[in-house]
């Protein structure tokens, strides 16, 4: 047991680094494409590439019942539908605000996971080390989380952001309640669905695609191979067996990631309540996952 905590730890701490790592990735790749061919782009890439692993491994998904239409529901929830709703909030509200709305899943996901996930109850512990470490990144993002951006549509912008993060929420908790499923076949086969949505889309808003330079190109594989693909993967791999509610550790880690990589390699300033934040939230992981943490050390926990 606590060789595959420690396995699960690694995971989260993989995903929140490479998530954090892609704000300033998307940022330089925006300079040679438009939005959502850039979203296109990197899940279309993501999808052709898990569905050659896919295909190798025999095209498996459901090891015995199936669940299309929840499969389906997933896909859009996942990468697609968020994709497009913070592509096009994200118009008419701060940086900061989007920031705080991704940091807002965990919060969604304890009592959706308390009604809908046996053995995911939501205990006082858990909900106190949530609510310290979304502090924690309201602290870290700052004022401009909270400021107004004067656009006449904030408020639906706002919902939009709101709306995306509950779509994020809402596809951990269906994925953890599929029946049993090969974890390639169900990340390709999400992948696959977000791209038959994404591209009509893209294409409808932006018109036909760009031809973007080699630099371009070369982001958008480079998004689509790690931070798409190989992300999605250990997503699916950390819902369907550690839990939903674990899974959401990542999005207190993407935050601090993107602030520290986006200061070392596009030069951007630290927050001065930089260790203040990451103190809270430290002790709100801690805290909310105290069960987790002494199983890996080899102690029980009972909750």
């Amino acid at each position: 047991m606590p060789e595959r905590m420690g396995k699960y730890w690694a995971m989260i701490a993989t995903l929140g680094f490479v998530w954090g790592g892609t704000f300033p990735l998307i940022k330089l790749a925006l300079e040679g494409i438009t939005p959502f061919w850039l979203a296109a782009g990197r899940i279309g890439f993501a999808a052709a590439l898990l569905c050659v692993v896919w295909g190798w491994r025999g095209f498996k998904l459901f090891k015995g019942e199936t669940s299309w239409p929840a499969v389906l529901i997933i896909g859009i929830f996942s990468t697609a539908l968020p994709f497009m709703l913070i592509n096009w909030g994200q118009q008419h509200v701060s940086a900061g605000f989007t920031g705080l709305s991704m940091a807002a899943i965990p919060l969604m996901v304890l009592p959706l996971a308390h009604l809908f996930i046996p053995g995911e109850q939501m205990v006082l512990r858990r909900l106190a080390g949530f609510v310290i470490g979304f502090i924690g990144v309201a602290l870290l993002i700052g004022g401009t989380a909270f400021a107004s951006s004067n656009s006449e549509l904030e408020i639906l912008g706002r919902f939009a952001c709101l709306s995306a993060a509950a779509c994020y929420a809402s596809s951990s908790i269906l994925t953890r309640r599929l029946p049993p499923v090969d974890p390639v076949g169900l990340a390709a086969i999400l992948l696959v669905i977000g791209s038959a949505v994404i591209l009509p889309t893209a294409w409808s808003i932006e018109g036909p695609p760009p031809m973007p330079d080699g630099q371009t190109l070369a982001l958008i594989a480079l998004l689509g191979l790690i931070p798409t693909a190989a992300a999605n993967l250990l997503r699916v791999i950390v819902v369907r067996e550690a839990g939903p509610t674990f899974m959401t550790l990542t999005n207190y880690q993407v935050p601090v990631w993107a602030v520290v990589l986006g200061a070392v390699f596009l030069d951007e300033a630290l927050p001065a309540t930089m260790l203040l934040a990451m103190a809270l939230i430290f002790a709100g992981l801690c805290i909310s996952q105290w069960g987790a943490l002494t199983r890996l050390f080899g102690k029980s926990d009972p909750s």
